[in-house]
């Protein structure tokens, strides 16, 4: 059995990443890690635990937890995680880390986005960018993995393939996103109050949002040259989810049969990605509590744009499931184990 880690467990993610785990057969966890609520049990911070997990919590020293656990999933604010790694911990430990701090490769770009300074940029160069369907091969060799945020995941895996096959002009990119409240996480801000969100939807980060370097960075891999797009997420009244709409000038005069390929040659033998069929759009309530990725397109002839299109739970894929993926690739067992999750509806 693989033991895992979790520091962070009493946020969402982390919760996300305690009842997959719970369900992963070929894991234990030995290590429910969270600073807020240290020798309380788990269960009752999670109730929905009870008689399911009897642990208690306890704090986050990585250190010792590296001496015990084959894995450590860090589901902690930015910072935290690149405070405490050090050689050390990954020669014992393998690491995937739920927060931005290895995500982007160039330290500046980070810091100049997240406002801190970044405690450990000698492990950036090593750490993998786990997106799985792009990654896979690198993933499998890594001792450090940065699980990417919910908005990159969906906005990168709906954008790629017409990307990289170049259909698509890199410099015409814009992105309209929106998300269920779990994104924000559990921390208590008034902006998160049920009266502030419910009935309501608004724009937030404009033009300022801390993934769209990552998505850029993620994005010019594709295109093989620096993208800049206009990011612009909005905060939905639901709980899970995200939804994100692309839109970018084609290069060329293309017939949905052609565009099709493009992502079937991508995703055909993909599990977690799901290419609609023609002139069906994602929802989010198809993928919810799962690690589907559903993706689909629809061609403009008259504005000669294409709209690229992506639903996902952004617990699930968007963080805790896609955690559980990377980790499975790391460890050489099924890619999908303990991810067979079938979307909940209604």
């Amino acid at each position: 059995m693989i033991k895992a880690g979790i520091i962070g467990a009493t946020g969402y993610a982390g919760g996300e990443l305690v009842r997959i785990l719970t369900g992963h057969r070929d894991v234990e966890i030995c290590w429910y890690g969270s600073r807020s609520y240290i020798d309380k049990k788990y269960a009752e911070v999670y109730q929905n635990m009870f008689q399911i997990v009897d642990a208690k919590c306890m704090d986050d020293n990585m250190d010792e937890l590296s001496r015990e656990a084959d894995v450590i999933f860090t589901a902690t604010p930015q910072g935290f995680c690149a405070s405490l790694v050090n050689e050390e911990i990954l020669s014992r430990t393998k690491i995937v880390d739920l927060s931005a701090d290895f995500r982007i490769k160039d330290v500046d770009t980070y810091e100049e986005w997240y406002k801190i300074k970044h405690p450990s940029p000698q492990f950036i160069p090593e750490a993998v960018y786990g997106l799985c369907e792009i990654n896979r091969e690198a993933v499998k060799k890594a001792r450090l993995v940065a699980n990417p945020g919910c908005y990159p995941t969906c906005t990168t895996l709906s954008i790629y393939p017409l990307l990289k096959e170049g259909l698509i002009d890199p410099a015409t990119i814009i992105v309209d996103a929106k998300s269920g409240t779990s994104g924000a996480g559990r921390g208590a801000k008034v902006d998160n109050l049920y009266c502030e969100v419910n009935e309501n939807i608004k724009a937030y980060g404009v033009a300022t949002h801390r993934h769209t370097p990552e998505i850029e960075e993620q994005l010019g891999y594709a295109a093989g040259c620096p993208v800049l797009i206009n990011f612009t997420p909005h905060l939905v009244p639901m709980n899970r989810g995200i939804l994100i709409t692309a839109y970018a000038s084609l290069k060329k005069e293309v017939s949905y049969e052609e565009v099709k390929a493009v992502y079937d040659k991508y995703y055909d033998s993909e599990k977690f990605v799901r290419v609609l069929e023609k002139d069906v759009c994602p929802q989010t309530k198809w993928v919810e509590g799962s690690n589907y990725v559903d993706v689909n397109f629809k061609i403009d002839p008259r504005t000669r744009r294409v709209i690229m299109m992506g639903a996902m739970d952004n617990l699930v894929k968007g963080a805790a499931g896609q955690a559980v993926q990377n980790m499975n690739l790391m460890f050489g067992l099924k890619e999908s184990e303990g991810l067979e999750l079938v979307p909940m509806f209604p």
